[in-house]
């Protein structure tokens, strides 16, 4: 099945929404513009509109015959706080503030799939189109799930999926297992004992201290984790001091752990705060560590990865479709919804030469609004397939 024809005749219609929301991005829990524009589309189509899910999420309900059979499909909302450098006419005019993720092409692409099955209606059960808030920030998938999106939305398995600037267009991934990392931070607060820069041997410094912490941590990775278990520790910020010739009282580093094991983000939880407080009392200091787990890994679960493959086969072509891609180290709370329901996250590639290939959340990125028709094909022939009548 190539791509719908009905849906290939919208195309110009879908880029057109697409880069409406390009120009209005809206950062995490604050979309309330895209909320509006979304829930009123859904509502011209028959679809039923249920609002007010963490905020700003909104839900949209399509049902077709008498199947208790059901699914959900969820798409992404927010934008990033970072000013767009690209200068095309549908560039962003909110400052400080960029769809730099393609967050508007995956609502657009989900609104195409929602029109499509509105008016076709040859499927038998029930679609929920799943519009999130805040994937960036303050993980709206947790928050949807947490306020009862499946209990009141039941559905037999969840999709989601992303844009990928590194595969071409005309590629997708179903892979089963981890697709993406878990996603922690942490903060370690360093307490010496400062002084005059000429007088080094009557302080504790805190920055040499901290050059150390850095350098130790590195051996959670290098030495600590089995070298088949990836593992990321990136010390992202380092701050100290506010004069050239003073050893400031305390410094502060913070960064990110990625892992793809429940047991090495427990492992790395467990050591680095070890590693941290030991190095500083060596050096006669004192370090506190605030660690925080963000988004858990992404786990596609077997049979709804099976019949994403099998929809995008039939959309692509069954070697168009990657099966064992390695996983990415970037965070996603699709999670969440994965965690709750037996889930499917797979990435669409859009990269056409130099066109789509500029790396999400850089200030030139824009969304390739030539894979709009295949995303929304793929969702409504994913619909179709699982939802078949007879």
């Amino acid at each position: 099945m190539p791509v719908i024809n009905r849906i290939a005749a919208d195309a110009e219609q879908l880029t057109e929404w697409r880069r409406d929301l390009h120009m209005h991005p809206e950062l995490g829990l604050e979309e309330h513009r895209t909320s509006q524009v979304v829930a009123d589309k859904l509502a011209s189509w028959g679809i039923e509109v249920t609002r007010g899910l963490a905020g700003t999420g909104l839900v949209g309900t399509l049902r077709n015959g008498a199947s208790p059979r059901s699914i959900g499909i969820r798409a992404d909302m927010d934008a990033l706080p970072m000013e767009e450098m690209n200068d095309f006419a549908h560039k962003s005019q909110n400052p400080g503030r960029m769809h730099a993720c393609g967050h508007d092409g995956h609502t657009t692409m989900l609104l195409g799939a929602a029109k499509y099955l509105a008016e076709t209606r040859n499927f038998d059960g029930t679609v929920h189109f799943i519009f999130q808030p805040a994937e960036e920030n303050a993980g709206g998938g947790r928050i949807m799930v947490e306020e009862g999106l499946f209990e009141r939305f039941p559905c037999d398995m969840v999709f989601g999926a992303h844009n990928d600037t590194s595969l071409p267009v005309g590629v997708m991934t179903a892979v089963e297992g981890s697709v993406s990392a878990a996603s922690d931070r942490f903060i370690i607060t360093i307490a010496a004992k400062g002084g005059h820069a000429a007088r080094p041997h009557q302080t504790i410094d805190p920055v040499v201290i901290g050059s150390h912490i850095v350098l130790a941590l590195q051996s959670i990775v290098s030495r600590r984790t089995d070298p088949l278990h990836s593992a990321v520790v990136s010390i992202t910020q380092f701050h100290a001091g506010s004069a050239h010739n003073v050893i400031p009282d305390t410094a502060m580093l913070s960064g990110t752990v990625r892992t793809l094991r429940p047991e090495v983000q427990d492992e790395v939880q467990r050591l680095l705060p070890m590693i941290a407080e030991t190095t500083a009392l060596a050096h006669g200091a004192q370090a506190s560590v605030d660690y925080r787990r963000g988004y858990p890994p992404v786990v596609n679960a077997a049979a709804p990865t099976e019949r994403a493959a099998a929809a995008a086969a039939r959309l692509l072509g069954a070697d168009k479709v990657l099966r064992n891609r390695p996983p990415s180290m970037g965070g996603e709370d699709f999670s969440y919804m994965a965690q709750a329901v037996p889930g499917c996250f797979v990435r669409i590639g859009q990269a056409d030469g130099a066109r789509g290939s500029v790396a999400v959340h850089h200030p030139k990125y824009d969304f390739n609004d030539d894979i709009l028709p295949i995303g929304a094909s793929f969702w409504a022939g994913l619909v179709e397939q699982e939802l078949a009548k007879g």
